[in-house]
């Protein structure tokens, strides 16, 4: 029989933490569920689950370090409504596409990513944004890039005994922009076809000086695509900037066939969505 533990202060949640690795049982944090228990219905589970819903100051998104700090309490709600600078509108428009309203009042921008699922809407935004995991544990505090933090379907490189307690994302200057498209079988309520987030900077001649464009639901992994953000450098941030796009900047992707399309079809889809998504930045 598994047992539930929701402590008052971060401290008690790391301790029980550590607790639970050393006894071979690890425990199962959770926030919103909305994955952890539609996960298991039909089934009798022995989790150990440590509720931090608790923990008072994991819900604030606001400045931090010379950058923004989205906590691991923040919903997606608190995402769409918090008042954000232009770098945000991808994972803004992001939290408005995930499920339904309830699930957005209830779901953690944290737990989203930490689930690692291959379709996980936020991982190509916060790979866009150049996010940092911060995660703590009774040895300390350490932060990973999100590049590194997500490792394949449902794996991360979180340890036993650790929590994410928020992520870190840099401060970019006023020009910068960013955007997320999806394709999925209709607007709400549904996982992910394809995806694609971009961030994109200009100089004062309105050339492009810095590009990064995420890609999802097309590897085990959401993915960078460092080639074409390199071929994007000093291009014209106007109409047609899309055709900078080739077929080989994707080229790194490995989608799957499953009962949502095919690989073929998501590869040609997430094409179609970088293009789109650069022509709107450059609009």
């Amino acid at each position: 029989m598994g047992s539930y533990l929701r402590p008052a202060t971060l401290a008690e949640a790391i301790e029980a933490l550590a607790r639970a690795a050393d006894d071979g049982r690890p425990g199962v944090i959770v926030a919103g569920a909305t994955d952890h228990y539609p996960a298991r219905v039909g089934r009798v589970t022995d989790d150990d689950v440590i509720d931090v819903t608790g923990i008072a100051g994991l819900r604030a998104i606001e400045p931090a370090d010379g950058g923004w700090r989205i906590p691991a309490l923040a919903t997606w709600t608190d995402v769409a409504t918090a008042d954000l600078p232009p770098l945000f509108d991808g994972l803004r428009r992001a939290a408005r596409t995930i499920g339904g309203r309830q699930i957005q009042n209830r779901a953690t921008v944290v737990g989203n990513l930490v689930n690692a699922s291959p379709a996980a809407d936020g991982t190509p935004n916060l790979l866009a944004l150049d996010a940092e995991v911060v995660l703590a544990s009774v040895r300390g505090e350490r932060r990973v890039p999100v590049a590194a933090f997500v490792t394949g379907n449902r794996t991360t490189v979180r340890a036993a005994d650790e929590i994410v307690t928020g992520l870190f994302i840099p401060a970019l200057d006023s020009s910068v922009r960013s955007t997320f498209l999806k394709l999925g079988s209709r607007a709400y309520l549904v996982i992910s076809i394809a995806m694609v987030a971009a961030v994109v900077a200009v100089d004062a001649t309105r050339r492009v000086t810095h590009a990064r464009v995420a890609v999802g639901a097309c590897s085990p992994v959401a993915r960078r695509l460092w080639d074409l953000e390199a071929a994007l450098v000093g291009q014209p941030a106007a109409p047609g900037v899309g055709a900078t796009v080739r077929p080989e900047h994707l080229a790194g992707l490995s989608p799957i066939d499953d009962v949502r399309g095919t690989g073929t079809y998501r590869l040609e889809g997430a094409e179609a969505l970088v293009r789109r998504a650069l022509e709107e930045l450059a609009a």
